[in-house]
């Protein structure tokens, strides 16, 4: 008796058939938004860019003016004898207010302006740290999406393989009791059969924890997930040039923006550190008005005002050593700085090239591996025909079927591949965002 096995619902191009059902599940870009309202992580980043654009308001405030009040009220009670004859005693009570109203502008303050422009560098850089996080997100998402479409796939695959050496073992046995079969044959069966029966909770654990991985990004577990549907076909880079990528990674690529930022804030370190050594030149206003209702020598009332404004200047002639460490410290961190940014332009280039490889390679792999797929059955059909006539025995069968089953494994894995290495490409050269999520995502309505 023949019986093809009927292949999997995984993606386009593997000639899977669509589970029943799977229109009703959830899909990428569902879990994407989810994910986006609550993972700890895009969260956290979300709240360090909010707290990053109040650098500049507050490097602002070095360049504006600044106005105080201070008030004071005292009751004063002075009581004195004067040893005289006759002797004098004085008893006063009276009390005393006074208030200031001060206002000052800076004139010249070149740490101040130095530190403003340190500032909007800083808040540049937050745009492309959230980015970062988001870009983080997405292949997070879709990396354990498929994931679990995969542990699903192999759960499956392994059910339709026990099924199928199931046939094999009760043929083996009925071949055995009439006598055209060794026990072997049956033997063999057997110990495939157990094996399969073992690997399966191998397969449910797996799919357990993948699930739960995806459960830690959206904070439930997620329904039944859409698989992709027919008519998609893996595709290589566009332009297919590996110039292309590395010179676009090299400028363009996030954590090379950050680092690039990290240096520019170094730099203006430095400067900041020599404005140290720098005069200030301040204009400066204030305003005075006091009163009381008598004093120590007498019990009148009084009330005063006095106002002035002016420019102060103010040199600094020795810090004790503090400025001169301060401008060495920050020329080292520029060095590192520096460093740090050949890294990230290294990091963006090896990732750039590892992409662009990986994406060429996952999509000759789909090719490959389709037509593995399809010689694996025709094998396994060709050897089930031998095992009629005698030339192939029921272990020959079992292997190639075994083939077949790990030929579609690889498939599926190659696919899943290809679609990760889509989004990591794209995201070496910083373009990956929601639009790419949503490119993948149509392919799951077929």
């Amino acid at each position: 008796m023949k019986q093809r096995l009927p292949i999997l619902a995984v993606s386009v191009g593997l000639g899977l058939a669509a589970l029943a059902g799977s229109a009703a599940g959830e899909d990428l870009m569902q879990i994407y938004r989810e994910a986006l309202r609550n993972d700890p992580a895009i969260a956290a980043a979300k709240a360090s860019w909010e707290a990053a654009q109040e650098k500049l308001p507050q490097a602002r405030a070095g360049l504006l003016p600044s106005a105080s009040l201070s008030a004071n009220a005292n009751f004063n009670k002075y009581d004195a004898t004067i040893k005289t004859d006759p002797q004098i005693d004085i008893n006063r009570n009276f009390g005393f207010a006074s208030a200031t109203v001060s206002a000052s502008q800076p004139l010249y303050r070149q740490q101040n302006f130095i530190a403003y422009d340190q500032a909007r560098v800083f808040v540049t850089q937050a745009d492309y740290a959230l980015s970062v996080a988001d870009q983080d997100l997405i292949i997070r998402v879709a990396v354990t999406y498929f994931d679990v479409l995969l542990a699903q796939f192999n759960i499956e695959l392994n059910d339709i393989q026990k099924v199928a050496v199931s046939e094999q073992l009760a043929q083996a046995k009925r071949n055995f009791e009439v006598g055209v079969a060794t026990i072997t044959d049956t033997n063999e069966a057997q110990a495939k059969y157990d094996s399969i029966v073992a690997q399966e909770i191998t397969t449910r654990n797996e799919y357990d924890n993948r699930v739960t991985a995806l459960r830690a990004i959206i904070g439930r577990y997620p329904k039944d997930l859409k698989k992709v549907g027919a008519g998609f076909q893996p595709q290589i880079p566009q332009p297919n040039s590996l110039d292309f990528w590395v010179d676009k990674a090299m400028k363009e690529n996030l954590n090379v923006r950050i680092a690039q930022s990290n240096f520019d804030i170094a730099v203006l370190e430095v400067d900041r550190a020599k404005a140290a050594n720098y005069p200030t030149i301040d204009l400066v206003a204030s305003y005075n008005g006091q009163g009381s209702n008598g004093s120590v020598s007498a019990d009148n009332n009084s009330y005063s005002r006095f106002g002035q404004i002016g420019v102060q200047l103010a040199v600094p002639l020795y810090t004790g050593g503090f400025n001169s460490s301060r401008i060495r410290e920050a020329i080292a961190l520029q060095d590192r700085s520096r460093q740090d940014l050949e890294g990230a332009r290294r990091a963006a280039l090896f990732q750039a090239q590892t992409g662009f490889a990986g994406v060429n390679s996952a999509s000759a792999s789909v090719k490959a591996f389709e037509q593995a797929v399809v010689s694996a059955e025709v094998a396994l059909q060709s050897n089930k025909l031998g095992q009629e006539v005698g030339v192939r025995t029921n272990l020959d069968v079992l292997n190639v079927q075994q083939n077949v089953f790990s030929t579609r494994r690889d498939l599926a894995d190659a696919y899943f591949k290809y679609l990760i290495g889509v989004l990591r490409l794209k995201a070496s050269v910083g373009t990956l965002n929601e639009q790419d999520v949503e490119d993948i995502n149509r392919q799951l309505r077929g």
